[in-house]
């Protein structure tokens, strides 16, 4: 999985944190598989944004959250487990649900962190991803601005790849509309290039060709700014 320096994840906390009201839709999403007394696993946790959100919205349920970047984890200032997808540090069969945001992209080896998947997975527990997928992008009002970030979806995985790559069965797909800004002014002022995989594909200058599209769009639009990530919920083959 990438690992973030101590300036990126600061960045990301700028740039890539959204307010929980922004996410009300996902606390609705997900709540069918947080249930109360459940452990979930926060996988790639980052800065900690849906460990905060998770505490919040569902507080009777456990949140486990592993990292691995060491900068991350200082960044978000909770307590997090230093591991990673092909290495998972848990129990066998200790957790009901493992969350993965926008952090499937990130994996190396997909068969190597499926079999992590189920070990740590107790019977009837299922993967639940927050993610952009190559082939499902429509919904990601980023490409508007710079639009040569487009070539950076070579690098992530389709949905039937990251099933398969993890030997999980699809159990539900849909698009999750989020506030990602209150609008195109915060937007500009929060970007960053260093924070997104999408944007560090861009040079210097079509990174500023960008924001200068964003600011002047900023300058005659309101209203907020919303996005759509996939829902992709996974579950063993067979169910079982």
């Amino acid at each position: 999985m990438t690992r973030y320096d101590a300036v990126e994840a600061a960045s990301y906390r700028v740039a890539r944190e959204i307010s929980l009201t922004g996410l009300s839709s996902w606390r609705d999403a997900v709540a069918p598989y947080f249930r109360p007394g459940s452990t979930v696993l926060d996988l790639g946790a980052g800065t900690g944004l849906f460990v905060r959100a998770f505490a919040e919205w569902f507080p009777d349920v456990t949140v486990v959250a592993v990292e691995p970047s060491a900068a991350m984890r200082s960044a978000s200032g909770l307590p997090m487990l230093a591991g990673h997808a092909e290495a998972i540090p848990l129990p066998d069969a200790s957790v009901d649900v493992v969350w993965m945001s926008t952090v499937v992209h990130h994996v190396r080896d997909l068969t190597a962190a499926g079999a992590e998947l189920r070990r740590v997975l107790r019977p009837g527990g299922v993967v639940v991803l927050r993610s952009l997928f190559r082939e499902r992008h429509s919904g990601i009002g980023l490409f508007r601005f710079f639009p040569e970030a487009a070539r950076a979806l070579s690098s992530f995985p389709t949905v039937a790849e990251v099933a398969d790559g993890l030997g999980f069965a699809v159990d539900r797909l849909e698009a999750v509309p989020q506030v990602t800004a209150s609008s195109l002014a915060e937007k500009a002022s929060s970007v960053r290039w260093e924070a997104d995989t999408l944007l560090r594909s861009l040079s210097p200058d079509e990174f500023s060709a960008g924001r200068a599209r964003l600011l002047a769009a900023a300058a005659v639009e309101t209203g907020p700014v919303v996005d759509h990530l996939d829902l992709l919920v996974l579950i063993t083959v067979g169910g079982v």
